[in-house]
């Protein structure tokens, strides 16, 4: 049985008591839809619609985020005590957005979705991003009336689930819907082959092989009109469900999707903790946003490699430790803030990170060594930049292909989250 703990809430510096779920929740979703807008300098939250829906897949135990990872932290407060009762560190294509150079010149709206156990009483529920300075700055706050008639159990997209891969009690394990992007409905069968291809390669790559058990993974089977994705530069433009594309942000291998409702309104269907959306194309592509979702594609020959590191973002928040590749990307890491993802530092606060799992005498910085790419040191170049910014190892998962494996400060930090979401 799952013990009532003391813990340290780091975000708020404030000590709080582990929460009683069947107190405060109920065991389903409530669902909120906003608005958030601006330019490369600024944000601000829009409240769009309220959803209550009928799963909850996270923790009932782990309610407190303590990890202080993600751009974003939506904090939960039950009115009439003041008490915090849920707190959830996240990312979105904005903040991604918002390092272009076109948030530099206008600005723009995009839809996202914060998700938490449905209150059983009123709530206070309160927005952060965080700062330049990398500390969490106070953007919105809305007040919940749990009672209120508004609040919408319609279902736009209710579609069958397909079990490909189920252990236990979603309370108790890391709870994964895939989404199909593309496929049409004679081509389901081959969606639930392809997911079938996404458990066998999620378990067979360290720390998920020996965390088999702690997972679930769910399909939905939402066929699209028209078979495959949009490719802007080439003219190709498909009707598909989640109404994805290539050369997001015009970065060509960029796959992703602006649908954020459509995106919530197919999970609803099942229990989950992370959406991934498993997209019907041979050519090179993806992504991956903490918290938020992931999108790969199903058929390029390195579609395995493609999806475990985009589920390493979108689930353990790692960065993409690469910095010769091209993106849209500008001043992505401040070399004066430590980053908040755990494989990369600035080395402004590296006793934080991994600085006491390196071997005694290992050199900071350490010298690039091709014939031991797994071996921890702290290796200039990551973030999408040369200079300034530091990764654990030579090469790992979260940098190129060319190996099968994460490093160690990858496979402790997934391992981090896999016992956040179960214990």
């Amino acid at each position: 049985m799952k013990k009532f703990l003391v813990v340290l809430f780091i975000l708020s510096s404030v000590r709080v008591f582990a929460i009683d779920f069947d107190h405060y929740f109920e065991n389903r979703t409530l669902r909120i839809d906003c608005t958030h807008a601006g330019n490369a300098t600024s944000d601000e939250y829009f409240i769009d619609e309220l959803k209550a829906e009928p799963y909850w897949g996270g923790t009932h135990v782990n309610l407190i985020d303590t990890m202080a990872y993600g751009v974003y932290m939506v904090k939960v407060f039950d009115v009439a005590t003041n008490t915090l009762i849920y707190s959830h560190g996240y990312c979105t294509l904005f903040d991604e957005w918002q390092a272009t150079a076109e948030a530099k010149k206008t600005s723009r709206s995009f839809s996202e979705t914060v998700v938490m156990p449905f209150p059983k009483k009123n709530v206070r529920v309160e927005f952060y991003t965080r700062n330049h300075k990398g500390t969490y700055d106070k953007k919105f706050d809305y007040v919940v009336d749990v009672k209120s008639y508004f609040i919408s159990p319609e279902r736009k997209l209710k579609f069958p689930v397909y079990d490909a891969y189920i252990s236990g009690d979603p309370k108790n394990c890391v709870d994964i819907v895939i989404l199909p992007e593309g496929y049409t409905a004679q081509e389901m069968d081959k969606f639930k082959a392809d997911c079938q291809k996404f458990v066998q390669a999620l378990f067979s790559f360290d720390p998920y092989t020996k965390n088999k058990t702690k997972f679930n993974i769910r399909c939905v089977l939402a066929p699209s009109p028209e078979s495959g994705v949009d490719i802007p530069a080439d003219n190709v433009w498909k009707r598909t469900m989640l109404n994805s594309n290539f050369y997001t942000f015009d970065s060509e291998r960029y796959l992703m999707t602006c649908d954020n409702k459509s995106i919530r309104d197919m999970a609803a269907n099942a229990p989950y903790d992370q959406i991934y959306i498993l997209a019907n194309s041979s050519k090179y592509g993806g992504g991956g946003i903490y918290n938020d979702y992931c999108l790969s594609v199903n058929s390029n020959t390195a579609a395995a490699k493609i999806f475990i590191h985009e589920f390493g973002h979108g689930f353990a928040g790692l960065a993409d430790e690469y910095y010769d590749s091209s993106t849209s990307y500008n001043d992505f890491y401040q070399k004066d803030v430590e980053p908040w993802e755990p494989n990369l530092t600035t080395l402004v606060d590296f006793g934080r990170k991994w600085k006491g799992m390196l071997p005694a005498g290992t050199p900071i910085p350490t010298k690039p060594d091709e014939s031991n790419p797994l071996r921890l040191g702290v290796f200039e170049g990551g973030g999408y930049v040369a200079k300034g910014v530091y990764r654990p190892a030579y090469d790992c998962l979260m940098d190129s292909f060319n190996g099968n494996e994460f490093c160690d400060v990858c496979k402790k930090s997934i391992q981090k989250m896999i016992d956040f979401y179960c214990r």
